[in-house]
């Protein structure tokens, strides 16, 4: 047999292949480190320091407040937010309490909100006072008890809020005082009128979180993950980076509603006494100023952030010696840009290299990191430990030699509990091999060394990825579909420099309709408001047909063939 799990050798000794877990919840971790350092900060917001006890304290009172409006064990809790202080105290309460995070990206559109809700049976939410009226739109769609609005304003110094309300705050319409809806001050006050039991008895398996992604199908589907996976997450990544301190600094600019942002950028560092840097929007040029300001020791983002961070103005002669770990993930991180990436970091003193990782939400983020000081050309590292990777035959079980490639399948602590409500899914994609392991397949084509070193190859399931962000096809084919003008759609991913890949769409009319710029103009409203900003298609072709393949499905891979073409080309589209 195979199988690799990695021996990580570097040069700070072996890290052990075998680590002890968290047999709790999230929050018992996290709570445990607190009283270990109840006056090291535990995160910072736009100048304002918050340490682990006054964390505690926080999550402690807003525990109560969950269940002074009647929130049980199980129920699902929607946290539709950004980085930002009320995202973090809001989700460690709904593990305290033993109820789930349903975790939704803030810029998604109505739609997509209303499903979110209704496919996790959420009984209550969170989000932004800027948010508010996509929450309205949707109102008598979803049966949600509560809606909880925050602020960014409420997390605010008295100073550093009068310049938000300046630069910011003016811009948010304002929500009638009659909204159906609790403030956050208010809700948070009716924790203190509480003085029942708040503390559920979690377990380590138990389910705690939900994220989205996209499965094999291309389907966005619930991922239930338990309080195991995220512990067992923290505790890996730490343990293969032996450099790490209680108190150092890591960039929190992914997202919590991404798996990589939640499970490494906040929850990794906040069980393990880390200080997390809370960012709920960035640039660029925002990202390198915060490297620069609070001298970060670790960083993380997708490559296109990296590639944009080395344009910055800002950066020149920043001494960056106080990095002891930079991680990109999300994406395939290319030869030529880490060794751009590389060379930037040693023309600004840093002793660290980028380190790619590799993994997929059914197991919350990465399971495979390149090693410290141990790095192969094109590969995305070895297995984290207690994680096993295998390559096998597509469709099959039997297990490939070293060197073939075949699709890449992970077992281990981190594995999801399954798909909520795809059952079927989750059969397909969660199998017992004949080991007695169960392993995810990730419908990725991969293979992986004698060295256990891993190589990505490319998705098997059709998926687009822009700026990190994963946008499935058949998703947006859907909506368009949906349009009384379609007849039928295509969406494909083409490339950009800048975010890796654009969305395009590509739209058969309906008969008697015209291919006219008015017509595009009103899909692409139309699309605005039905796709979330980051998954909108860059253009809208129309063809009078598509290609097809043997069997009559549309043949998508021409049409990204073609575009590939006419961009080695030079050329443009031909858009109505």
């Amino acid at each position: 047999m195979q199988t690799v799990r990695a021996p990580w050798l570097n040069n700070y000794g072996s890290v052990p292949q075998t680590l002890t877990y968290e047999s709790g919840s999230m929050w018992d971790m996290v709570e445990g480190v607190a009283k270990q350092y109840p006056n090291y900060i535990a995160y910072d917001f736009m100048g304002q320091h918050t340490t682990y006890a006054r964390l505690v304290q926080q999550v402690e009172l807003c525990a109560r407040a969950l269940k002074a409006i009647g929130i049980r064990e199980n129920d699902k809790i929607t946290i539709c937010m950004p980085n930002c202080p009320q995202t973090v105290i809001m989700f460690y309460a709904v593990n305290l309490v033993g109820a789930i995070a349903n975790m939704v990206h803030p810029l998604s559109s109505e739609k997509e909100i209303e499903f979110f809700i209704q496919e996790s049976g959420s009984v209550v939410a969170i989000t932004l006072d800027q948010f508010y009226y996509k929450f309205e739109a949707i109102r008598q769609n979803v049966e949600l008890n509560q809606v909880i609005i925050a602020s960014i304003k409420d997390a605010l110094s008295p100073t550093i809020k009068a310049g938000y309300m300046l630069v910011e705050g003016w811009k948010i319409q304002k929500i009638p005082q009659d909204a159906p809806v609790i403030r956050w001050a208010e809700f948070m006050h009716r924790g203190k009128q509480y003085h029942w039991k708040h503390r559920a008895n979690k377990q380590a398996q138990d389910p705690a979180v939900i994220l989205y992604s996209g499965g094999t199908t291309g389907v966005t589907k619930g991922i239930l993950l338990s309080n195991l996976n995220f512990n067992a997450l923290s505790c890996q990544v730490i343990a293969t980076n032996p450099v790490f301190c209680a108190g150092d600094t890591m960039l929190a600019v992914m997202p919590m509603f991404h798996g990589f942002g939640l499970g490494v950028c906040i929850h990794t560092m906040l069980s393990k006494g880390g200080r997390c840097i809370l960012v709920p929007r960035f640039t660029p040029e925002s990202y390198a100023k915060l490297i620069k300001k609070y001298k970060c020791n670790f960083i993380a983002g997708v490559p296109t952030l990296y590639e944009a961070l080395l344009r910055q103005p800002v950066m020149q002669g920043v001494n960056l010696s106080s990095l002891k770990g930079v991680f990109s993930g999300g994406d395939s991180l290319s030869v030529e840009l880490k060794k751009r990436v590389d060379a930037f970091l040693a023309e600004h003193h840093a002793d660290v290299r980028i380190r790619e990782g590799y993994g997929t939400t059914e197991c919350v983020t990465a399971s495979c990191l390149t090693p410290l000081h141990l790095a192969k050309e094109g590969s995305i590292g070895q297995p984290f430990p207690d994680t096993f990777y295998k390559i096998v035959r597509p469709g099959t079980q039997e297990e490939l030699p070293y060197g073939e490639q075949g699709e890449i399948c992970l077992a281990g602590p981190t594995v999801m509990l399954g798909y909520l409500n795809h059952p079927e899914e989750t059969a397909q994609v969660l199998q017992t091999h004949a080991d007695g392991y169960t392993w995810v397949h990730t419908g990725d084509l991969g293979a992986m060394d004698d060295d256990g070193f891993v190589y990505f190859r490319q998705r098997i399931k059709r998926l687009i990825i822009t700026s990190g962000y994963n946008v499935y096809p058949s998703q947006l084919e859907n909506i368009l579909d949906a349009n009384e003008l379609v007849q039928m759609s295509c969406v494909i991913g083409v490339p950009d420099p800048v975010k890796m890949q654009k969305v395009k769409a590509f739209v058969m009319l309906k008969p008697g309709v015209r291919a006219d710029a008015e017509n595009k103009r009103q899909l692409m409203a139309y699309c605005r408001k039905h796709i979330a900003k980051y998954a909108m298609p860059c253009d809208i072709e129309f063809r009078e047909q598509f290609p097809k393949t043997l069997v009559g499905k549309v043949a998508y891979r021409q049409l990204e063939e073609e575009e590939q073409r006419r961009g080695a080309a030079g050329g443009e589209a031909i858009t109505a």
